[in-house]
């Protein structure tokens, strides 16, 4: 446990990077710019994605906390498979630029849902705080 702080902060820089690097390309892809086509564009946004998610599942073994256990948890990994195949519409696989713009907008979603997930510790995700505030809702 001496490293959670460490494993968890360069979790979440590499979560920064990966919605920067999409956004990115996303703009790129809209765009129809050939800078899509750079080898580092291509490569990079890999390397960071398989390191996050495996500092993800390196917290998960330290925390001994598994998705079934927390259903936060458990949202947030089915957000990720959402976020994966919105995703690759909105770099990709979109026909035309309006389909990949509209996939960029809901995979921005997506993951903004993720964060609150992880932030709040529930699958309400930021609507979690709202329930907080007013447990009326």
């Amino acid at each position: 446990m001496e490293h959670y702080f460490l494993i968890k902060h360069l979790h979440m820089t590499a979560a920064a990077l990966s919605i920067t690097l999409f956004v990115v390309r996303a703009w790129w892809s809209v765009q129809e710019s050939p800078r899509l086509n750079a080898r580092w564009v291509k490569v990079l946004p890999h390397l960071i994605d398989t390191a996050l998610l495996g500092l993800g599942v390196t917290l998960m073994v330290l925390l001994s906390v598994w998705p079934w256990q927390l259903p936060w948890l458990g949202a947030k990994l089915l957000a990720l498979l959402a976020y994966i195949g919105i995703g690759t519409i909105a770099i990709k696989r979109g026909a035309t630029p309006t389909v990949r713009a509209l996939a960029a907008l809901v995979a921005l979603a997506i993951f903004a849902y993720m964060m609150g997930a992880a932030i709040c510790h529930s699958p309400l995700s930021w609507l979690a705080w709202v329930r907080a505030i007013n447990p009326k809702l």
